[in-house]
């Protein structure tokens, strides 16, 4: 009988064609979580030696009998085998039906079996959907952070149901669900200036650089199980435990003004028209009698007083501006951040990948060079504040290609004529 080491020798050429034989995971397009759509929404929270994850579905969910949850952990965005995969029944779920049509759901996971780094691809489509291009209502991706892995509470609304929102509105009652003993909450708020993102031709030599330490405006302790209500917008950080041996965790929230992420006041109206416009016309909106009537005026002379075609540019834009705030909400505004400013500016993208450095690329299938297809970068720039905020690489070739992008809006194909874009339109 050979020995052992020779015979895996003898056998070391088969082994590329067992491992080519095995099927690759397709190589999953991420554009689809970026549409104007209900997304399934989830959060979690570390119970012990588990990970509890808090799904809901939107309206109208639709799960029939034996209809499974599943879960896929993979090493990272961009890898060809999971780490393991796994299918919960339904009577693991724990279903819960809302008034509204969605669905609530809960379960647990073990946490050893979900290390740091690692992305939790989280599904209720069937199994045999395309998974090539996501779909938001069915499909959600985790990113494991160690933070995540060991936050013991969750955000809930006045009801007690988790959030699975990072941002709030100023006067709204939500509360800190701990997991075992409730907790004390600490918070404080921060001095933050909300500056719109710089078109994607500004030397990031000449960007003003962000302050190091964020002054505190004001702070204070609420009693554990006390709801919370913040009346002032802001950026508020929670700081969570001390009571039971449970070490402080902290989590930043946004307090968002009216009634975000939809924009109903003339100053929420008029500020996202920066990437559009010069400050001379955004000052001339905001003196104007009637500031609201004035931002109309403004679309329906873009229009060449075409009403349909007006009252469609005022939904397209400013529904872009009310999706940017629902997906990239941070520290500050959807709107404000970077791919806020691509969003609104150019739509959702075409395609998206997200790579093994964390990066995020953009593909725009029209709007480069003559036309053809652009491609933007996002590299990930997270903080304590913004752990899921990311910053695009600008070039200064973009240029010419960007006030193209804006004197489409501002010269509408449809209009018959049209003013261009000044020729002093700023660079912000």
């Amino acid at each position: 009988m050979a020995h052992p080491s020779r015979l895996w020798l003898r056998l070391g050429w088969l082994l590329p064609l067992l491992c080519a034989a095995a099927p690759l995971a397709p190589r999953p397009d991420y554009a689809g979580l970026y549409r104007d759509a209900p997304h399934l929404e989830v959060d979690t929270r570390r119970e012990g030696d588990s990970l509890r994850l808090y799904l809901r579905l939107p309206a109208p969910a639709r799960l029939g009998l034996g209809h499974a949850l599943r879960l896929t952990a993979w090493p990272s965005y961009e890898a060809k085998y999971p780490l393991w995969q796994d299918s919960l029944p339904r009577r693991q779920q724990h279903p819960r039906p809302e008034a509204d049509g969605s669905v609530r759901l809960s379960t647990c996971l073990a946490a050893a079996r979900l290390p740091a780094g690692a992305i939790l691809e989280i599904t209720t489509a069937p199994a045999d959907a395309k998974d090539d291009y996501q779909e938001p209502t069915t499909t959600a991706w985790l990113r494991l952070t160690e933070a995540l892995l060991v936050r013991p509470f969750v955000l809930t609304d006045s009801a007690g149901q988790p959030l699975a929102r990072r941002y709030v509105r100023a006067g709204e009652t939500f509360g800190v669900d701990s997991y075992g003993l409730m907790q004390p909450v600490r918070w404080k708020r921060y001095a933050v200036t909300p500056t719109p993102a710089l078109p994607p031709m500004t030397n990031p030599a000449a960007m003003p650089a962000g302050p190091r330490l964020l002054p505190v405006l004001d702070s204070a302790e609420a009693r554990p199980g006390e709801p919370l209500r913040f009346r002032e917008p802001g950026l508020y950080a929670l700081r969570v435990g001390g009571v039971g041996g449970m070490a402080p965790r902290t989590l930043a929230v946004l307090v968002a003004a009216n009634q975000y992420p939809a924009l109903t006041t003339a100053a929420e109206l008029i500020e996202p028209l920066r990437y559009l416009t010069t400050s001379q016309e955004r000052q001339k909106l905001t003196d104007a009698p009637d500031p609201k009537r004035a931002v109309d005026k403004f679309w329906l002379d873009i229009a060449q007083g075409n009403h349909n075609l007006g009252k469609d540019l005022i939904r397209r834009y400013y529904g872009r501006v009310t999706a940017a705030n629902r997906l990239f909400a941070a520290h500050k505004a959807g709107w404000l951040t970077d791919r806020g400013l691509l969003y609104v500016v150019l739509g959702p993208p075409s395609s998206v990948r997200r790579l093994l450095n964390g990066e995020e690329r953009w593909y725009y299938n029209e709007g480069g060079i003559g036309g053809g297809p652009i491609t933007y970068t996002f590299r990930p720039r997270p903080s304590t504040f913004a752990p899921d905020y990311y910053e695009l690489v600008r070039r200064p070739e973009y240029e010419l290609l960007w006030y193209a992008a804006v004197e489409k809006w501002r010269t509408p194909p449809t209009a018959l004529t049209g003013p261009n874009v000044p020729s002093d339109l700023p660079a912000r």
